[in-house]
């Protein structure tokens, strides 16, 4: 955080706000508020450190005073001399050592008040609200400006209604009435998904139905990965592997698409409704073991290194990659992007980057109630660009979801000097490099239709491996 009162002027520094980075609202990162508490505690535990070290100079310079005292006597001038010597040290080390110890009370005290600053400023966006005096600007009428994404990330009390309208299902009272917090979002999806009528929201096997593999130049910059998922998007159930040649070694990229409500039988798409369900609710276990087939297929090696890209359910699912013990275990997944995904309630294993871009105006972000963590290795831009509203048979999930406009806000933050987002953007490209020929597979993925008895859909059984044993489910939890 930048200081108003410049060094050597005498004046106290004074935090100021950082400066304005166009549309987008950078949170997180290593100009992160969170990094900088983790820097502020580090500096204050350093110069205690430095303290506790003149103490014990301390100590030794009056033990070596004390030992001069039998030899004054054997001149008293230079005795003397030398003994008030070693006493001046040991003095001049003791206000070397109070000023430091002032100043580490002082870095702690500032975190601490930075802290409470923090938690006060976070309970007005989970209203829905920005105002100047905690944290942002107010509208063009004074009043506070309220943002959708804000709203239904703070409102998932009533998460039912969300995540019916997001699956595209009516709410079941039952489960709202469970609703306690942002922590019931996966227990909402496992109660409406074993609600009467609603069992296709059930995860079932997601298999490879076909692949197509060519060699094409690439834009592996943000933007061009996010228009990578638009195409990808535009066929029914399909994902993509780029293999990318990153200097003598090799490294991959899957792109998985958004939401897809048509152009495939009825719940064999693994991206419709349902998908969503499985991504919120069962942490993607039959998607991620879709995911890692086709990389298999597409020829990658274990401990190569992997890139995910995902925009609104296609980012959930990439996002719960970076927590699959099974995928981690066989490959080094070093950055997640996603656009429009409702991620906060993940938790990547440590040392996976992710860069998540939201819109200001989009709902679908906030879905499961919880903001994105402000952590080093993890970035959040909310994008404030005015939106034009489109014709109401062309509204959807509205325009703040646009990809279209997802893409442009990632072109930005390539071009922003912001440190949080050009060390996010650096660790992507070292991962993938900038642009350049890849081979490119596309996999087309169906999900096994739902057994039926008596023109009742079943619940899905235990998924059986090859020997006809039951495999492993992955945990939905986090990684352990």
């Amino acid at each position: 955080m930048a200081d108003a009162t410049p060094a050597g002027t005498g004046g106290a520094p004074r935090p100021s706000a950082p400066p304005d980075d166009g549309m987008l609202r950078i949170r997180g990162g290593v100009g992160g508020i969170s990094f900088a508490f983790e820097e502020l505690l580090a500096g204050a535990a350093a110069l205690e450190g430095v303290v506790r070290q003149l103490q014990e100079v301390e100590l030794e310079a009056d033990a070596v005073r004390q030992a001069l005292f039998p030899y004054q006597p054997d001149s008293y001038s230079s005795g003397s001399s030398a003994i008030t010597a070693v006493g001046e040290g040991g003095r001049a080390v003791g206000r070397v050592r109070s000023d430091l110890e002032r100043m580490a009370g002082d870095v702690r005290a500032s975190h601490r008040e930075y802290e409470f600053t923090e938690a006060r400023n976070a309970l007005f966006p989970g209203l829905g609200a920005h105002a100047s005096g905690y944290g942002s600007g107010k509208g063009s009428s004074g009043l506070p400006e309220f943002y959708v994404r804000d709203i239904v990330e703070g409102g998932i009390g009533m998460a039912s209604r969300n995540l019916a309208m997001l699956l595209g299902a009516a709410p079941d009272g039952s489960a709202g009435a469970a609703a306690g917090g942002p922590m019931d979002v996966r227990r909402i999806i496992l109660e409406l998904s074993a609600a009467l009528g609603l069992g296709f929201l059930q995860p079932r096997p997601v298999r490879i139905a076909g692949e197509e593999t060519g060699t094409e130049d690439v834009d592996l910059s943000p933007a061009g990965l996010l228009l990578r998922a638009e195409a990808v998007g535009r066929t029914s159930g399909d994902i993509e592997v780029l293999q990318i040649a990153n200097g003598s070694l090799r490294s991959w990229v899957v792109i998985i698409p958004g939401t897809q409500t048509d152009g495939l039988p009825a719940g064999t798409n693994p991206f419709d409704e349902a998908g969503i369900a499985e991504a919120l609710g069962y942490g993607s276990a039959e998607t991620n073991a879709a995911v890692r087939e086709a990389l298999h297929r597409a020829g990658a090696e274990t401990g190569e290194q992997v890139a995910a890209v995902g925009y609104s359910q296609g980012g959930i699912h990439a996002m719960n990659l970076s927590q699959d013990r099974d995928f981690l275990a066989e490959y080094d997944l070093k950055f997640v992007l996603t656009a429009g995904s409702p991620v906060g309630g993940i938790e990547p294993a440590p040392g996976i980057s992710s860069l998540h871009l939201e819109h200001e105006q989009d709902w679908v972000p906030g879905a499961d109630g919880l903001p994105n963590p402000d952590t080093k290795e993890r970035v959040t831009v909310t994008l404030t660009n005015p939106l034009e509203i489109p014709p109401l048979d062309e509204f959807g999930l509205g325009p703040g979801h646009s990809l279209d406009n997802y893409a442009e806000g990632a072109g930005a933050v390539a071009a922003s000097r912001d440190p949080s987002l050009q060390a996010s953007t650096a660790a992507l490209a070292a991962v993938v490099g900038t642009a350049g020929a890849a081979t490119v597979t596309r996999f087309s993925l169906r999900r096994d239709a739902a057994p039926v008895r008596h023109g009742a859909v079943m619940a899905p059984g235990p998924r059986r491996g090859p020997d006809g044993t039951q495999a492993r489910r992955q945990p939905a939890g986090p990684l352990a």
